[in-house]
């Protein structure tokens, strides 16, 4: 790695000029490493530097990856909540993120549904599915999803049939954003790309469903492509907890 013929000082000021922010788990990481800051500053820049997304939808994408129930980055969910106040998000957008964000666990249900439903059928009791009618009360419980969401994806399918009370109460509780939100339906799915793609949690099918949901409301390549990049940085947050730690014992030492 080359080395950086800036200050730190500089390397700082430049930070905050291209991420509009500074906080101070950076300084351990920049006393530790000025050459390493310098092209992490450099490459989580890139985002606000092409700016294909307003600050404001960058900072909710920061929270949702943040608040997600595979990261709960605290100090990280903070400050770009501030930061998105600060930009004039109300709290009602940060809370809607939030209520997007939240539904991340029901991939327990689309990953363990499918095997659960194959593991029957290898084992010879597959009657146990296909005798299960799919009857007015199912066909109105889709109908209402593909109304609130706005897609429909053959992995309900299944769950729908296994446990359509579940289903419902689920329908419920992913709608709210969608029937009583503020942000606009493309943001929306921004907020599911980016919970499917951080690599705390990579669910393909669910990234493809909803970059194509984004897609059919007008998205662009490029915004979809300032996603990525956003959530990419997610690595980062070994040396943000890891170096204060790093830091104070080799001080003690």
């Amino acid at each position: 790695m080359p080395e950086v013929n800036q200050t730190k000082e500089q390397l700082k000021e430049e930070f905050i000029k291209n991420r509009g922010y500074w906080s101070e788990f950076w300084e351990d990481v920049l006393e530790l490493d000025a050459n390493f800051f310098a092209a992490y500053s450099k490459f989580s820049s890139i985002p606000a530097k092409t700016n294909a997304l307003s600050p404001k939808i960058r900072e909710f994408i920061y929270i949702a990856i943040d608040a997600s129930t595979t990261h709960l980055y605290l100090p990280g969910l903070k400050l770009h909540m501030e930061n998105a106040l600060s930009l004039g998000a109300t709290r009602d957008e940060i809370m809607e993120v939030l209520e997007l964000t939240s539904v991340l666990g029901i991939h327990t249900c689309t990953l363990g549904v499918p095997i659960l439903i194959e593991e029957l059928r290898e084992l010879g009791r597959g009657e146990e599915i296909d005798k299960i009618e799919y009857g007015d009360y199912e066909k109105k419980l889709k109908e209402t999803f593909i109304k609130n969401r706005g897609y429909w994806s053959s992995f309900w399918d299944d769950m729908l049939k296994l446990s359509p009370e579940f289903f419902e109460c689920y329908v419920d509780f992913s709608s709210v954003p969608w029937t009583s939100g503020t942000l606009e339906p493309k943001v929306k799915e921004f907020i599911y790309i980016a919970i499917d793609t951080a690599t705390t949690h990579l669910h393909k099918e669910g990234a493809r469903i909803h970059i194509r949901n984004a897609l059919k409301h007008g998205a662009t390549k490029e915004e979809i492509m300032e996603i990525f990049q956003c959530v990419s940085v997610l690595g980062m947050h070994a040396l943000t907890e890891g170096g204060p730690m790093l830091r104070q014992l080799t001080s003690e030492a």
